[in-house]
């Protein structure tokens, strides 16, 4: 399935290179991608990504970003939510907003319009280990409709480079989120020129 439209949302948790493939796989694949990071996952992502900010995100890959207090931004609307929303990564705190229904941000809005209108809602929860009110909170999050990944790469594939394990983590979340994709090799089959 081609996507016409996805919302990556960026939290505080670590984890910012994949938001970042994230975001890359979706313009490659004809996505028209809007961002949205909060006030830590912004601070996460220059941390990380040695001073990106999803300005530069912007910049680079053509998305288009909103501030995290903008509820008017189209994607907060059920007549305009995207295709399908990923928060990656996502925070617990995060986690425990959509389980709960608490928005305080444009993140938190986005995820609840995607649930409301049965959208493809993949929340891709960095943060380990868990307690059982995180446990409980991923519980509502599925029973809602969403979908939580855990960013755990496999082995099987055999992951050369640290991108590798990323594109494993991304590639689960695509899969989620309805998207054809090439970055890793399915079980018992071979990539094209493999």
């Amino acid at each position: 399935m081609t996507l016409r439209s996805a919302f990556v949302g960026i939290t505080g948790a670590s984890g910012a290179p994949y938001a970042v493939r994230l975001v890359e796989a979706l313009v490659e694949n004809g996505a028209f991608v809007e961002v949205c990071a909060s006030e830590m996952g912004e601070k996460v992502l220059a941390y990380e990504m040695g001073g990106l900010s999803t300005r530069k995100l912007t910049e680079a890959y053509g998305v288009k970003r909103y501030a995290p207090d903008d509820l008017f931004a189209p994607p907060a609307s059920g007549t305009s939510v995207p295709d399908a929303t990923a928060i990656a990564p996502a925070s617990v705190s995060t986690l425990g907003n959509v389980a709960n229904g608490t928005g305080a941000n444009l993140i938190h809005r986005v995820a609840d319009v995607a649930l409301k209108e049965r959208k493809r809602l993949v929340v891709l929860e960095r943060e380990m280990p868990y307690s059982l009110v995180h446990i409980k909170n991923m519980a509502a999050v599925t029973e809602a409709g969403g979908i939580v990944v855990s960013a755990a790469p496999g082995f099987y594939n055999h992951p050369k480079t640290l991108e590798d394990a990323i594109d494993f983590v991304i590639g689960k979340v695509l899969d989620a989120m309805g998207v054809e994709h090439e970055l890793v090799e399915r079980w018992g089959h071979k990539r094209r020129g493999g």
